[in-house]
């Protein structure tokens, strides 16, 4: 038998729940440790990372790496699973497109410091303490909190990365789909798919919905999921309710619309979208039933409109703002001085 590969799993600003997508390929996983090893995983074991700082570049063969790149611990991170790893995927949805903790960047890092520690009813805070990045006990300790970043970003912002999974978690089909490829590899059976591959569908979750779809859909109005009852065998779309089926990668077995929830995107936009939010704006618009053009649409009846999307822009971009064309939010700048 050939000498086992090493895999590592790395986190990012993450929730955990790919790590849990993980275990959850339960037995399949005793047919991944009879050829790997797991050389890295900080929720499953003591491996430190000054361990892996201290292996050979390349030394790992495949990095999972999930999360979003939020702060100045994952940027390291990031770096350091690049240079140890020859294999480094985004894994995940925030890992790919910024994901939910890149709804940060509609702010800025100085108004998040100031909720937290000043503006919230629950905080008292009365000298305005912040974290120090940097902090020496009287034994003579130095410790040492991440920085936290302006911005948000999705980890091929920061390194090369080999292959892109999306998803919030990746389903278990999907991980059995990627333990064979790399079960294939190591036993030479076929070569890994070509570098820099989006391991998902190339068709829409439309594509692969299971549901009664009309030639045409036409809606008076946005209705919001918790509100209604949805049928269970009609297109959201055609109920009024928001789901990103147009614009989002299949791949995913359309898990939620089979328990009767709308597509939120999390599996990313296709090849060809430029913009995930902006694609699901355009559909929808394109469906909803108004009398004249748009410009002629007195300002009350957009507002209505309008009004029934609650939080737009976290629901356009709930998983792909630092991937989108806005990124994030652009502060005003000062009067240049003369």
């Amino acid at each position: 038998m050939p000498e086992k590969i090493k895999i590592a799993i790395a986190q990012g600003a993450t929730c955990s729940g790919c790590d849990i997508a993980v275990l959850d390929l339960d037995v399949e996983l005793l047919r991944l440790f009879e050829v790997a090893d797991l050389t890295f995983a900080p929720l499953v074991s003591d491996v430190k990372l000054k361990d892996v700082e201290a292996m050979e570049d390349g030394a790992i063969t495949i990095c999972l790496y999930h999360g979003a790149v939020r702060n100045s611990e994952n940027r390291h991170i990031a770096g350091l699973l690049r240079r140890k790893s020859r294999i480094l995927v985004a894994y995940g949805a925030c890992a790919a497109f910024g994901g939910i903790p890149g709804l940060a960047n509609v702010t800025s890092r100085k108004k998040i410091l100031d909720t937290v520690y000043d503006d919230t009813a629950t905080t008292v805070n009365p000298e305005h303490t912040r974290p120090q990045t940097k902090y020496v006990t009287p034994e003579g300790h130095e410790l040492q909190l991440p920085e936290l970043d302006e911005q948000v970003k999705a980890l091929d912002d920061v390194v090369e990365v080999d292959y892109v999974i999306g998803a919030c978690p990746p389903t278990r089909e999907m991980n059995v789909k990627l333990l064979q490829v790399v079960l294939d590899f190591v036993n030479g059976k076929a070569p890994l798919p070509p570098k820099g591959m989006i391991l998902a569908s190339e068709r829409t979750l439309c594509e692969e919905c299971p549901r009664e779809k009309p030639e045409k859909v036409t809606v008076d109005e946005i209705k919001g999921v918790d509100y209604i009852q949805p049928d269970p065998d009609k297109c959201f779309l055609e109920q009024g309710i928001i789901c990103f089926g147009p614009a989002t990668r299949g791949g995913c077995d359309a898990k939620c619309i089979k328990v009767n929830v709308p597509c939120r995107g999390c599996m990313g936009p296709t090849a060809s979208v430029i913009d995930h939010g902006g694609s699901m704006l355009s559909a929808f618009s394109s469906i909803l039933r108004v009398s004249g053009s748009e410009t002629a649409l007195p300002e009350e009846e957009i507002q209505r409109l309008v009004a029934k999307m609650r939080d737009p822009l976290g629901t356009l971009y709930r998983f792909t703002l630092p991937k989108s064309l806005l990124k994030r939010v652009v502060s005003e700048r000062p009067p240049r001085k003369e």
